[in-house]
């Protein structure tokens, strides 16, 4: 599976950055391939190329606060979810997408 993403805290700093470690070293280990920008204090990092985008099945939003640019990711399936739960549990988080994104192909 293709994921995309964007993390992003309040603060803009510590789980913003923690966030996208976790989600990247979980997807990986499932055997996906991701990307994750961070929306911050000092800005977008690792902005996601358009070719990404356009080869994603997913869009993984981990965010406490309004993120810009979601609209890239009209034409795929959209998760949000809180900063805290990918720190906390984030290979049970990209399983969920793994399920998620099962019963979506088949439905």
């Amino acid at each position: 599976m293709n994921i995309v993403g964007i993390a992003a805290c309040t603060a803009g700093i510590a789980h913003t950055y923690i966030a996208r470690e976790k989600l990247v070293t979980a997807a990986q280990k499932a055997g996906h391939s991701i990307h994750i920008e961070t929306q911050g204090t000092i800005g977008v990092q690792d902005e996601i190329p358009q070719k990404l985008i356009d080869q994603a099945d997913v869009a993984v939003i981990a965010a406490d606060v309004k993120v810009s640019g979601k609209d890239r990711f009209n034409h795929i399936r959209i998760i949000e979810i809180p900063t805290e739960v990918v720190i906390k549990s984030p290979n049970k988080f990209i399983k969920k997408v793994e399920e998620l994104m099962q019963k979506g192909a088949n439905a």
